[in-house]
């Protein structure tokens, strides 16, 4: 099985890669689906049923919206998220549902009546994963035209039931020339050829494209960073959902510009780069799942303190560090969980920490010892860290959470740096203690919102 890096960052909306990204790509699916059979000009009623996490932390998450917008045919890449909202608001409001309507010539109108065709089950789970949803489709008598069970097993990862008892990755049987499946390997493989750890994924990238695409998708999604960032820093106001969270990016910037030299601040300056990326996905904006939207603002911030605070900073750099991050997620994804409502919020945000770490020890100029010890202190010391959301939202603790983890990565790097790569624990057996810690801790603290600060904290 085969990932790319492209995979693992890919562009989509806000709040959520595993219950907002993946369900509008599940609900597109089947839509596509429904054509690809025949019956999408028969269908006259469909039904979704979200299950686990999904029904449990679903509203919190805009899952239901995500749904609607999928139904319709809008991708997480594409959809306009200016216009998402009133998008959501003319179908509750008509009662309509315009089945892949983003497709001239293909759209199929329905009436839809969201309280009785899209179930969320809070305390229901399906087999396999803990992220799950049915969708039908129904003629005009009630007769079953297709029913399909997905899963959305984090980073906007989606996979159905034919998928069940195979890995849970994307199945991608690609040939690829130099194919690790554990730090060991992408240790060995460095070692035999001489290559960096980026220039490794690289190689193996090029089974997909070329290598002038792979720096220009990589280049774009460095970009589509940046302008989320931008954006979190200049705006203000309450984040949707009910908890009434005000946004502190843009003033907290305003503040440590009129405090001088940004190099006296550069780690609170890392922090805001990633609360700003945090804002923008709760508040449903455009991000890069970086490799989950709940942990998107670690990257993108760690990579900011490279281009900002590290001399000799370029783009080549950039290129370099996402292809690393992409190396050492690719790992986290194949032998244990990116997917809060699987492992707790060290599948996310850990994950994040990890890879962030060993990309800039990687453009620091690390070893490729040094860049896998950088991602194993990363990780290390997120073991155990929960997923507990109040009130079901993106918001409280994960955007503070991702500036703390931006800022622990660029420790990591650096105390990597500052040995020789030999350390005690390898990156491959703090991934192993992670999924196995994960599969150790009560289902209530893995993103159901029933347990921690979410049951702790009251919503007002």
């Amino acid at each position: 099985m085969a990932i790319s890096v492209f995979d693992l960052f890919s562009i989509g909306i806000g709040p959520s890669s595993s219950h907002t990204v993946g369900p509008m790509r599940a609900a597109r699916m089947f839509v596509t689906r429904l054509k690809k059979d025949g019956v999408l000009a028969e269908t006259a009623s469909v039904r979704a049923e979200l299950f686990g996490s999904l029904g449990a932390t679903g509203h919190g998450h805009g899952t239901p919206k995500a749904v609607l917008l999928g139904l319709e045919g809008h991708s997480p890449r594409t959809v306009n998220v200016e216009t998402a909202d009133d998008e959501v608001e003319r179908i509750r409001q008509s009662g309509r549902l315009r089945l892949l309507g983003t497709e001239i010539g293909n759209a199929h109108e329905i009436t839809f009546d969201e309280p009785n065709q899209l179930i969320l089950h809070r305390r229901r789970s399906l087999p396999y994963h803990a992220n799950g949803m049915t969708l039908f489709a129904y003629d005009a008598s009630g007769t079953p035209l297709l029913e399909k069970t997905y899963y959305s097993v984090g980073g906007g990862f989606v996979v159905d039931e034919d998928a069940v008892g195979e890995d849970r990755i994307k199945l991608d049987d690609t040939v690829l020339k130099y194919p690790f499946r554990s730090g060991d390997e992408m240790l060995r493989l460095a070692n035999e050829t001489g290559l960096s750890i980026s220039s490794l994924m690289l190689e193996n990238e090029k089974a997909w494209r070329t290598e002038e695409e792979i720096r220009e998708g990589l280049l774009e999604i460095w970009r589509v960073m940046q302008s989320c960032v931008a954006r979190g820093m200049s705006r203000e106001g309450i984040l949707p959902g009910g908890l009434r969270v005000k946004r502190r990016a843009a003033s907290t910037a305003r503040q440590l510009r009129t405090e001088g030299d940004a190099m006296m601040h550069r780690s609170e300056w890392t922090t805001i780069y990633a609360m700003a990326v945090n804002e923008e996905n709760a508040a449903g904006g455009r991000v890069v799942t970086a490799p989950t939207n709940g942990a998107a603002g670690v990257l993108p911030a760690v990579l900011h303190y490279y281009t900002n605070f590290v001399p000799g900073a370029d783009e080549d750099g950039v290129v370099r560090f996402l292809l690393a991050a992409g190396a050492i997620g690719m790992l986290f994804k194949e032998n244990a969980s990116i997917s809060g409502a699987e492992v707790g919020c060290q599948g996310e945000v850990g994950s994040a920490c990890s890879m962030a770490a060993g990309a800039l020890a990687e453009v620091l100029g690390g070893t490729p010892e040094q860049v896998e010890n950088a991602a194993e202190i990363g990780m290390e010391h997120n073991l155990g860290l929960t997923c507990d959301p109040v009130g079901g939202l993106v918001q409280i603790p994960c955007i503070e959470r991702n500036g703390m983890a931006a800022v622990k990565a660029v420790t990591a790097a650096k105390m990597a740096m500052r040995g020789d790569g030999s350390h005690k624990v390898s990156l491959d057996k703090v991934i192993k203690t992670m999924k196995e810690t994960g599969a150790d801790m009560k289902v209530k603290y893995k993103e159901t919102a029933r347990g921690g600060l979410a049951v702790n904290v009251i919503e007002c």
